[in-house]
């Protein structure tokens, strides 16, 4: 349902936020490669933002930061952009298994045959 290119910046969202430079660096790839993203969506994915409504309100509704809580705003936004129901049960399941695969990469210090990017400094 949801495209391959938001796919790639949800991907990117949760690396990012997990510190997780291996998958950060294979969605960076992939999402440029693949997905055809550009250079500037490829860096607002990092912040959980993309331009354009609909783009940017399924980021909003699975940005790892905010742990699964959305508010009542976000949900009438992302309606208001045209996001639909199954959109929405499509954008929790990806950043669970994002998570899943960032805790096991960073966990077994995985050897990153991608160009390297690594994660900004969080604070």
């Amino acid at each position: 349902m949801i495209p391959a290119p938001v796919r790639e910046r949800l991907a990117i969202d949760t690396a990012e936020y997990n510190n997780c430079t291996y998958c950060l660096s294979a969605h960076t790839c992939i999402g440029a490669h693949v997905a055809e993203v550009d250079a500037e969506d490829l860096e607002r994915a990092r912040h959980a933002e993309s331009a354009g409504p609909h783009a940017a309100a399924l980021p909003a509704l699975s940005d790892a930061r905010g742990r699964g809580h959305i508010g009542e705003t976000q949900l009438k936004a992302a309606r208001a952009a045209g996001v639909t129901d199954a959109e929405i049960a499509e954008v929790v399941g990806n950043p669970a298994l994002n998570i899943l695969t960032n805790h096991f990469n960073v966990l077994a210090d995985t050897d990153n045959e991608w160009p390297v990017v690594s994660p900004h400094t969080h604070g």
